[in-house]
């Protein structure tokens, strides 16, 4: 299985996550999110692949989306304009992001992650 971890080099959630992937024995490429940030397709991919809902693919404690006050404007977004939005910089992506040929994994929570990695 290929695995691939969108994160932030000074992001403590993706290093843990990081380091906790190498104590399972996970290989995975690591994608600095901010140097190469997901592309429309690549996010709208992920999304219908991930069955979740777009906000969670957006980073809420981040400071951009505070200054953009996207808490009051995403729900009048379409999903098209969200996703034309995500892809304008990486700090607006939820990280770290887990993405395999199964499933994808926004944010770092062991237990989800477990499930997208394939332990139990």
């Amino acid at each position: 299985m290929k695995t691939t971890v969108l994160c932030y080099a000074r992001c403590s959630t993706c290093k843990k996550a990081l380091k906790w992937l190498e104590e399972q024995g996970v290989e995975y490429t690591e994608r600095p999110i901010k140097e190469e940030n997901p592309t429309k397709e690549e996010l709208r991919n992920w999304y219908e692949k991930s069955g979740l809902p777009l906000k969670r693919f957006f980073n809420t404690s981040g400071n951009l989306y505070k200054e953009l006050k996207l808490k009051d404007r995403l729900p009048e977004m379409s999903e098209e304009e969200q996703l034309e939005l995500l892809a304008t910089d990486g700090m607006l992506v939820k990280r770290p992001l887990l993405i395999s040929d199964a499933v994808i994994c926004p944010g770092f929570k062991e237990s989800e992650w477990m499930k997208c990695i394939g332990l139990k």
